[in-house]
């Protein structure tokens, strides 16, 4: 008899069984590192993998983001699948040149004849007083590249379906998980599955006005929607999977139907994401009722300060209060 209860996962455990899945699936898929296999495992998304698949599917590196990035795009240009893992995205800026320079034009620079099947997972964004040096997002500057796919998961459930689709493509994949992210917990399907990941997912639907987000943002949003429905304004959410391609068609249509958008992001405000979306929309000739808002962070580095570090911050009432007067009637 089957169980009436849909099994619920954390975000971290959907990355482990995405990564145990791929291994599975494909002999050629291992993960290496700093600290991959090694006491917290990274936040525990490693979990008995060593025991399952032995150290050659899985092993540490020496501290060195370059020397290890750069192993990494070999062995993926030899046909593996590698899983490099930064432990935060703020000194994966040493591996820039490999980046930069080689994984993002490989494809191009062979006229497609050569693949680069790498996904680089990052870990971004607040944690406990994490400071200006350890808790940067860096989307955008990722994004800004040809050649290289930027996804951001904002639950579980993405989390695993991008993980594995992530895996499977044969262009480099640079996999962004925000921390406060690894302790939430959602429905996860148990087998494999993939996603459309330039397809943002239509969260919520409503006809009052458009938000976009993406990553931890969705859940802010989420939560602000659930208190604006107590008030019936219905809000129609799309959350990004890929940032550095995403279809518009869909969030078109919405703005064409709500004549106001609003994107949420987690990130500094210039030259974001944010910028982009509305850049597109203002180009597609869509008139709005109301000015196009972004909540972002300020255009400034991460307080220390626990007290600092809270203004710096948006929360979900910072996003209903933008949704509040962006309906506003004049």
């Amino acid at each position: 008899m089957k169980s009436k209860f849909k099994r619920k996962l954390s975000f971290a455990d959907a990355i482990n069984e995405a990564q145990v899945q791929a291994m599975k699936l494909d002999k050629n898929v291992f993960i290496l590192g700093q600290g991959v296999e090694k006491g917290a495992m990274v936040f525990n998304t490693n979990k008995n993998i060593e025991k399952k698949f032995g150290s050659k599917r899985i092993f540490d590196t020496p501290n060195s983001e370059q020397a290890e990035t750069s192993f990494a795009a070999g062995a993926a240009n030899a046909g593996l699948r590698p899983i490099l893992i930064h432990q935060r995205v703020d000194f994966m800026v040493f591996s820039f040149e490999q980046i930069v320079n080689w994984i993002s034009l490989w494809s191009f620079k062979s006229s497609g004849k050569c693949k680069m099947p790498l996904v680089i997972r990052a870990i971004i964004g607040r944690g406990w007083g994490q400071g200006p040096q350890h808790s940067k997002t860096l989307h955008t500057f990722f994004s800004y590249l040809p050649g290289i796919k930027v996804v951001m998961p904002s639950s579980p459930s993405e989390a695993k379906g991008q993980l594995l689709s992530s895996i499977m493509s044969n262009d480099p994949v640079i996999f962004l998980e925000y921390r406060a992210l690894y302790n939430s917990s959602e429905h996860v399907p148990k087998e494999p599955y993939f996603l459309d990941l330039s397809s943002p997912r239509h969260r919520l639907k409503g006809k009052d006005l458009t938000v976009v987000s993406m990553g931890a943002s969705t859940l802010t949003v989420l939560k602000a929607a659930k208190e604006l429905s107590k008030i019936n304004i219905k809000v129609d959410l799309f959350d990004l999977r890929e940032l550095s391609n995403f279809k518009m068609k869909n969030i078109f249509s919405s703005v064409k139907k709500t004549k106001k958008i609003l994107v949420v992001e987690d990130g500094w405000k210039n030259f974001g994401i944010g910028s982009e979306i509305i850049s597109k929309i203002s180009e597609s000739g869509i008139k709005l009722a109301k000015p196009a808002r972004r909540i972002n962070w300020p255009n400034s580095h991460v307080p220390m300060s626990s007290v600092l570090e809270n203004k710096f911050y948006f929360d979900h009432n910072k996003v209903i209060k933008s949704c509040l007067e962006l309906c506003k009637k004049k």
